[in-house]
C-alpha cells in the first residue's frame, strides 16, 4: 500500500488536522455515514476536494458517533458557510436491513464492515443533532438517501408514507442528483453575500417556501399534497409519472408540493452534462487511499473498487425497480478518453497493483458515449426507458467508442487484463440495427467483451421469465436472454473458453404470482442454470415499483396491480429460485399440483 506521510494530504476530520493547515476554522464541515476512502467513487470524497477546489476550507467527519455525547458534532465548532450532510454511498436504511427486514450483519461502507457505524435514517439523525447544537447555521443535504426522498415517499422499514426528507431533518437546503454543479452554483451565490434561505433558482436543489415564488419560462407542476397522498393511495400513485417523467427530461418542470401549510420547492434537473464537467471531477487531487485513521483496517467497498474505473454516470434503461436514473439522470454523461486513460495510468503507479483493473464500466457497462442522434428529439421526450419496450430509433447504440476504450487501456504499460465487473445490458447487442456500422459494432464490442474482458463470469440480469412481469419491470423479453446466451456460448466455444454467464433474478416484483416463479425455475432450469444472483424485491424510494407496491396501483395507468406483500408470500415465491434443493422438492411440487401443473412438474423432476 502506498504511505501518505502527511495527514494534509487529506481533507481534514479533526481539530489537529485543521491545525496542521494552520486553519482556525472550515467553511463547509461535511458529515458522511461513511468511511472517508479519498477516491471518485466516495461522494463524500467527491464533493469534498470539489468544494476544496472553489477555493474553500472543508473539512469532513466520517461515520460520527450519534450516541455519546456528541463529541463528533462538536469538535470542529461550527462552520463559517453551512453544515453538509449526506448518509453516504448508500441510503442507510438499505444498508442497515435486507429485504426480510432482518438487521444485517456487516457494511462494506465502515472500517473491517463493521455495522451499524451510522444511525437509521442517517441523514435525519446527523441534522436533527446538528441543529440542536447549532440552531442558526444552515445545512445542506445530498447523496442518494436525501435525492430520493426529496417528496412525499413509501419508506418501506417504517411501512409508511413519509413528506419530504427536508422536512423531517429541518435541513435548509436540499441538492438531488450528481451535486457537483448544483453546489458550485450554490457557492457563488453565497459569495456574491445572499443567504441560503434567499436561493431559491438553483436547477437540482430543494427547498421548503411559505409561498411558491415567481419564476419567468419555468413551468410549474403541483403535485398532489402530502395530506391528500396519506388518505388515498391512489391519488399518491399518481404523483409518481409526473416525478419520473420530469426528471427524465432534458428541460424539466419545477415540482411543487404542499405539506401542512408550506411547499416543497423542486427544481428540475440540469441538462445533461458535457464530457469536460465530468473530466474535472477525475482531475481533482485524490489520494485515491482509505484516511490514514483506518491504517491496519479493510474496508470492503474501497477493496472492491480501488482497481477500477468509471466511464460514465446516467443509465437509460429505466427499469422499474432501479434508483439509477432517479439520481444520476437518464441521460449519459461520458468521460472523455484521454481522462480515462489518465486515470488508468495513475492505477498503475499504485504499488499494490498486480496488472489487473476489475472494472471499466458505470451503472450499465455498455452505454459509454450512447445518446440520441437528434437531440432535438430527445429534448421533447418524456419515455423514462430508451430501450424499453424497444431500443428507440433515435439511440445511437454504436459501441465502437467503448470497444476503443477498451483497446486503448490495454496497451497502457503496467496493465495485464482489464475486466467488465459491471453489469452489461444485452438488450442492445441483441437489437437489430437497420445500420451496418452500427452492427458491425455490436458483433466487435461482443466477441472483444468475451474473449478479453471477462473474469470467468459475465453478470447480466434477465430478472425475470414472465413475459406480463418483464413489461412491468421495463426489461425485454426473456427470448433476448436466449437469444444472448447462445451468441455467448458460441464465442465463448470458438475461443476455446468456459466462462460462466450469471444471470440476476428477482422474486415478489410487483405483478409476479407464483405461477410466474414456478414458469422460471422451469426456464432456467432448461438452460442448465443453478441459479446464485437471486433477491426478493426490496421496496426504495422513488422507483416505479416501490409506489406500486404501496399503492397498489400502476401511476402510469392507474389500473391495479398484485404484488406479494407478507413473508409467507415472499418466501412461497423465493423458493422456486431453489427448486434444486431437497428441502424445497416436496413443498414445490405440492404447490405445482394445486396450480393444476403437472406439465411443470414432470419438467423440473421427471
Amino acid at each position: 500500500m502506498q504511505q501518505i506521510t502527511q495527514l494534509t494530504d487529506f481533507l481534514p476530520t479533526t481539530k489537529k488536522e485543521l491545525e496542521l493547515r494552520g486553519w482556525e476554522e472550515a467553511d463547509i464541515i461535511l458529515f458522511s455515514g461513511d468511511a472517508y476512502v479519498d477516491h471518485p467513487s466516495f461522494g463524500s470524497a467527491v464533493i469534498g476536494r470539489m468544494l476544496e477546489a472553489e477555493g474553500l476550507r472543508v473539512a469532513l467527519i466520517p461515520q460520527p458517533n450519534w450516541q455519546d455525547d456528541l463529541r463528533d458534532f462538536r469538535k470542529l465548532g461550527r462552520p463559517r458557510l453551512f453544515f453538509a450532510v449526506s448518509a453516504g454511498n448508500m441510503d442507510s436504511m438499505v444498508n442497515h436491513y435486507t429485504a426480510n427486514k432482518r438487521l444485517r450483519s456487516d457494511d462494506a461502507y465502515s472500517p473491517d464492515g463493521r455495522a451499524h457505524m451510522r444511525p437509521d435514517y442517517a441523514t435525519i439523525t446527523y441534522c436533527n443533532i446538528l441543529k440542536k447544537l447549532y440552531p442558526d447555521v444552515p445545512i445542506v443535504i445530498g447523496g442518494i438517501e436525501a435525492s430520493l426522498r426529496r417528496v412525499t415517499h413509501y419508506d418501506y422499514w417504517s411501512d409508511k408514507l413519509m413528506p419530504s426528507i427536508l422536512v423531517d431533518s429541518k435541513a435548509d437546503f436540499l441538492v438531488y442528483g450528481m451535486g457537483e454543479k448544483p453546489l458550485r452554483e450554490l457557492i457563488r451565490q453565497l459569495w456574491e453575500g445572499k443567504k441560503i434561505g434567499e436561493i431559491t433558482d438553483i436547477p437540482q436543489t430543494s427547498y421548503i417556501a411559505n409561498e411558491i415564488p415567481e419564476v419567468e419560462n419555468l413551468q410549474t407542476i403541483e403535485l398532489v399534497s402530502h395530506e391528500e397522498c396519506l388518505k388515498d393511495k391512489k391519488k399518491y400513485a399518481s404523483n409518481f409519472r409526473y416525478v419520473e417523467e420530469e426528471s427524465n427530461r432534458m428541460q424539466g418542470a419545477r415540482l411543487v408540493q404542499k405539506v401542512g401549510r408550506k411547499h416543497i420547492i423542486i427544481n428540475p434537473m440540469y441538462p445533461p452534462w458535457s464530457p469536460e464537467e465530468v473530466d474535472a471531477t477525475y482531475r481533482l487531487p485524490f489520494t485515491r487511499l482509505p484516511h490514514p485513521k483506518y491504517k491496519g483496517k479493510t474496508i470492503p467497498a474501497y477493496e472492491m473498487i480501488k482497481f477500477s474505473v468509471n466511464l460514465h454516470r446516467g443509465c437509460f434503461g429505466g427499469c422499474a425497480f432501479c434508483t439509477i436514473s432517479a439520481h444520476q439522470g437518464k441521460f449519459i454523461v461520458s468521460r472523455s478518453k484521454q481522462s480515462i486513460l489518465d486515470e488508468v495510468r495513475q492505477i498503475t503507479k499504485q504499488p499494490d497493483f498486480k496488472g489487473n483493473l476489475s472494472d471499466l464500466g458505470g451503472p450499465s457497462a455498455n452505454m459509454y458515449a450512447m445518446q440520441g442522434r437528434d437531440l432535438s428529439i430527445c429534448v421533447k421526450c418524456k419515455r423514462p426507458s430508451c430501450i424499453h419496450p424497444a431500443v428507440c430509433p433515435n439511440l445511437n447504440i454504436n459501441h465502437s467508442a467503448l470497444t476503443d476504450i477498451y483497446r486503448s487501456v490495454d496497451k497502457i504499460p503496467g496493465v495485464r487484463h482489464s475486466y467488465i465487473g459491471s453489469g452489461i445490458r444485452y438488450d442492445m447487442l441483441t437489437a437489430q440495427s437497420r445500420d451496418a456500422e452500427t452492427s458491425r459494432s455490436q458483433q466487435e464490442y461482443l466477441r472483444e467483451l468475451i474473449t478479453k474482458h471477462v473474469s470467468g463470469r459475465l453478470k447480466v440480469a434477465p430478472e425475470h421469465t414472465s413475459e406480463r412481469v418483464l413489461k412491468l419491470m421495463r426489461k425485454q423479453s426473456f427470448q433476448d436472454f436466449r437469444k444472448f446466451k447462445e451468441l455467448y456460448d458460441r464465442i465463448n466455444s470458438e475461443a476455446g473458453l468456459n466462462q460462466q454467464l450469471i444471470p440476476y433474478f428477482i422474486s415478489s416484483h410487483p405483478a409476479c404470482h407464483k405461477e410466474d416463479m414456478a414458469d422460471l425455475a422451469a426456464q432456467t432450469k432448461d438452460l442448465n442454470f443453478h441459479l446464485e444472483q437471486v433477491q426478493d424485491f426490496t421496496p426504495t424510494p422513488m422507483t416505479l415499483a416501490t409506489e406500486i407496491y404501496y399503492s397498489g396501483y400502476n401511476p402510469y395507468t392507474l389500473e391495479p396491480v398484485f404484488t406479494a406483500k407478507t413473508k409467507e408470500e415472499k418466501l412461497e415465491q423465493r423458493k422456486f429460485f431453489f427448486w434444486y434443493k431437497k428441502e424445497y422438492r416436496q413443498q414445490i411440487m405440492r404447490d405445482l399440483q394445486k396450480m393444476n401443473r403437472p406439465d411443470l412438474i414432470r419438467k423440473l423432476f421427471g
